[in-house]
């Protein structure tokens, strides 16, 4: 059974948690407080030097990092990654825009107000999140439009990446209202079978 460290709260956590009950998968879950420090333990840093949550152990002692790294081991030889080279290229497409140029800016204004003291410095880096967050945005709302999911006509893995903190972008101050399409697309990940929510 693989064991999964991270925070139920973050984004980068659910996408793994996600895919792994979609896949029927049995895991051990190991809470990690990221928020308080957690990560920067002699402990965590002995399996993770760059402190950083999920992190994925093998049974056999292997450890992998990176939310995107893991969702990819986790889903070879599955219908979560195309078996086609060109659909598998269209997948990984998707999952490095959510970690360049989506959850850079999404994911760190909803960290910003429901982490920060409504007091604190870097509530002036908002504006420039809301603005770059909103271009991510726009760029899914103009893919989504006349198809149903981000690579090829299934759903996978790279919908459950951008789904993670796309679902939660209201949080960080992000109206999701005026994208539609992305709208649909959140309900459609939503009716997937075995979908859970995140718990935050």
């Amino acid at each position: 059974m693989v064991t999964v460290y991270g925070m139920k709260a973050s984004g980068n956590c659910y996408k793994v948690q996600l895919l792994l009950e979609q896949l029927q998968r049995p895991y051990r879950w190991v809470d990690i407080d990221s928020a308080h420090g957690e990560t920067r333990t002699p402990q965590f840093l002995a399996k993770n030097a760059n402190g950083k949550v999920p992190l994925l152990e093998l049974d056999d002692g292997r450890l992998l990092s990176e939310s995107n790294a893991i969702l990819h081991f986790l889903a070879e030889g599955t219908p979560y990654l195309p078996a086609d080279a060109w659909l598998r290229a269209q997948v990984l497409q998707w999952m490095f825009f959510e970690q360049y140029s989506h959850e850079p800016y999404i994911a760190v204004a909803r960290f910003i107000c429901g982490w920060l003291p409504t007091d604190h410095a870097r509530r002036t880096e908002l504006p420039r999140l809301l603005e770059r967050g909103a271009q991510a945005l726009t760029v899914m709302e103009k893919h989504l439009s006349g198809r149903e999911f981000f690579a090829g006509d299934s759903y996978t893995i790279a919908d459950i990446a951008l789904f993670a903190y796309t679902h939660c972008a209201a949080d960080g101050g992000f109206d999701l209202a005026a994208y539609p399409e992305v709208c649909t697309w959140l309900a459609r990940v939503q009716a997937q079978p075995r979908f859970v929510r995140m718990q935050v």
